[in-house]
């Protein structure tokens, strides 16, 4: 049998990074098997739908590489594969489950329920539906359809024994039946709920896997019930562990609480776009590479054979396997993703660092007043993600206020006193440079430090610091001062002589 994987995300917006993860998953497993990757568009529930969210999905999942074999947008054989374009799929199923038994006809009204509710959590109980319209008669049920009695049609659970399903990553999981709720099949708008659509929708377009998070673990026994109840095979489940973040705990004003020494407490939570965690889409517009963040979100879950963790997306497509999923919760690790992207931005080539870092340059610096090539060949080394570069180059549109304390450097052996006179024999020396290039200005000065009874360190350092106001920047004193050019290098030399 051909292995059908299917991605099956709601248009509510953006592509979360646990959803993400989820359809890499997905992904792999299909290509690895010589599968077909299915996308379908879960809108059952309308209120929640963003315009244009549809859109975010496709170009989320063109953007990583993961090209489905139908859906949507490219078609296939079990199409529509927008579940409000199959509305008229799943009423048929709901009556044939009413006639076997196994649902039934609720005519109850919101009223009643938010009473019945109520009640329950006043006695400290978890409300589930009480069977109210299980027993009407034919008749009675045919009268109401017939007066236009609004009607939804629910699950009839079985009172006693249990309901279960296998699991590939938490095995044989069961619960009792008298803990679960006579859900919804059907709405009252006609339109099927989540858990009924799913179901009917994995069947009729031949789901082999359902991969999807380990929220659905409690609804999965009741869709086991529903295969059974229509004498269908239940597909492969794959109940992914969640991606969680360390996040601070918030005390009753908001503010972080703090340990006995002053530190922010931490706990581990789910990853939420509403927390401010961020989603695929906000990671691209930060100047995260997609490459990298397909390889760490690959890895947040699923172990490869050996010690190796690079990997591009068609080394994937060989090499993933079930038998590697965790069963324990992963954790985002921000600065272990910004590893994995300063790796794979090192592996660039120079032109394409420059093809992408321009934009993010322009964004200080004016790029017809500055060598961006120049600049980028000493920043590639230097960068973790591109949304640093604008800070990273500031100084030199504009050199910050800096303290002559920036002067002091131990192992350079370099004070204020000693800066200033380092600066000012530099003075005169970069005012006598023709040529103003990283390669004369480092051979005229390079020579002329010795005849000065300097150190190396106890020159450079101060003029770098004297430039650029920073003790850390892209390159060395040369290389700035070639990229500031010869009035903005020798004004801010005066300025720092004066200021010393």
């Amino acid at each position: 049998m051909q292995t059908r994987t299917r991605f099956a995300p709601s248009p509510t917006g953006y592509m979360h990074l646990g959803n993400l993860r989820t359809a890499l998953y997905t992904y792999l497993y299909a290509r690895r098997t010589g599968g077909k990757f299915i996308l379908r568009i879960e809108d059952t529930d309308q209120e929640r739908e963003v315009p244009g969210a549809i859109d975010v999905i496709y170009n989320s999942l063109n953007i990583a590489g993961l090209s489905h074999d139908e859906g949507p947008d490219v078609g296939g054989p079990v199409g529509p594969y927008i579940q409000s374009q199959r509305k008229d799929s799943y009423l048929p199923y709901a009556k044939q489950l009413v006639e076997s038994g196994h649902a039934y006809y609720c005519f109850c009204t919101k009223e009643r329920l938010d009473a019945a509710r109520e009640a329950a959590e006043k006695k400290g109980e978890t409300f589930r539906y009480d069977k109210h319209c299980l027993h009407l008669s034919k008749e009675e049920i045919q009268e109401k359809l017939d007066a236009g009695v609004p009607w939804v049609i629910r699950q009839n659970i079985p009172t006693e024994g249990k309901a279960g399903f296998d699991d590939v990553i938490y095995g044989r999981v069961e619960v009792d039946c008298d803990t679960l709720d006579d859900n919804v099949l059907i709405k009252a708008d006609g339109l099927p709920t989540y858990n009924f659509a799913n179901v009917i929708d994995d069947h009729l377009m031949g789901i082999t896997h359902v991969m999807r998070g380990n929220e659905y673990l409690s609804s999965a026994p009741k869709y086991n019930l529903l295969y059974e109840a229509l004498g269908w095979t239940p597909p492969t489940y794959v109940h992914l562990t969640p991606v969680m973040v360390d996040a601070p705990v918030l005390g009753p004003d908001g503010r972080p609480e703090l340990d006995a020494e002053g530190n922010p407490v931490t706990a581990k939570r789910k990853m939420s776009k509403r927390k401010g965690d961020p989603s695929f889409e906000d990671l691209l517009a930060q100047g995260y590479l997609t490459e990298a963040v397909i390889n760490y979100l690959v890895l947040l879950g699923w172990s490869p054979r050996g010690e190796r963790e690079f990997y591009t997306l068609k080394e994937l497509e060989e090499v993933f396997d079930l038998e590697g999923l965790s069963k324990s919760p992963s954790v985002f690790d921000i600065q272990k993703l910004n590893w994995f992207n300063a790796e794979y931005i090192r592996k660039l080539s120079p032109e394409r660092y420059l093809e992408l870092t321009t934009p993010w340059m322009a964004k200080a610096l004016d790029p017809e007043k500055f060598d961006f090539k120049r600049l980028a060949e000493l920043l590639q080394g230097r960068t973790e993600v591109f949304n640093q570069l604008p800070g990273m180059i500031a100084f030199l549109a504009e050199q910050p206020e800096y303290s002559n304390d920036l002067y002091v450097n131990k192992k350079q052996k370099s004070t204020p006193e000693s800066a200033k006179a380092a600066l000012q024999a530099a003075l005169p020396l970069l005012e006598g440079i023709g040529e103003w290039t990283e390669a004369e200005l480092h051979d005229r000065v390079m020579e002329a430090i010795p005849g000065l009874g300097m150190k190396n360190g106890q020159f450079l350092w101060p003029l770098r610091i004297a430039i650029s106001g920073q003790q850390s920047t892209p390159g060395g004193a040369f290389e700035i001062a070639y990229l500031l050019g010869r009035e903005e290098t020798l004004r801010r030399l005066k300025a720092a002589i004066e200021k010393l």
